[in-house]
């Protein structure tokens, strides 16, 4: 709904920072690269936290096909526009330090599989689910219009080069 937060339920991006990694194209035995594959080969669906949100949030959706997309989804079914603030969405330190800022902030932004919830939430129930101690990260909010919007940090659109996996391109 128009007013709504954005939210994500923890970290994003760290399955597509190991891509490298399960692909041979970059090789790693750090603890940033263990970190990585481990989210990348076992994922842990937020099945508690999806029934914790039954009921308050207004929209939900597991970020598989990346952030970007998947929000794209949302927006779409809920003919509403979600605008994402750049700078609040949340990456590991494992993936900052593997990949760099930039590039953290692209496999967060584009990445799959990761599997961390995206919702719709009414401001009122927040305060609520953080006290209940949820790892919930405001990002952004729903306003009204279509699709998705980028901002940066002074709240001026920020062009969006990827949008994520897409399972109808050849």
């Amino acid at each position: 709904r128009v007013g709504d937060l954005l939210c994500v339920g923890g970290t994003v991006g760290d399955a597509a920072g190991a891509l490298p990694l399960v692909l041979g194209e970059r090789e790693g035995a750090s603890a940033e690269a263990s970190a990585l594959l481990d989210r990348y080969w076992s994922p842990q669906p937020q099945l508690a936290l999806g029934q914790a949100l039954r009921g308050k949030a207004t929209a939900a959706l597991d970020i598989s096909d990346g952030l970007l997309a998947d929000c794209g989804h949302i927006a779409a079914a809920s003919s509403v526009r979600l605008a994402i603030e750049q700078a609040q969405v949340p990456l590991s330190d494992a993936l900052v330090r593997w990949a760099g800022r930039e590039r953290a902030l692209q496999c967060g932004l584009a990445g799959g599989d990761d599997y961390v919830l995206a919702f719709a939430l009414s401001r009122e129930e927040l305060p609520g689910l953080l006290a209940d101690g949820w790892p919930i990260r405001v990002i952004g909010r729903v306003e009204a219009g279509e699709g998705v919007r980028l901002l940066d940090a002074g709240g001026k659109d920020v062009p969006i080069d990827c949008q994520g996996y897409n399972h109808f391109n050849a």
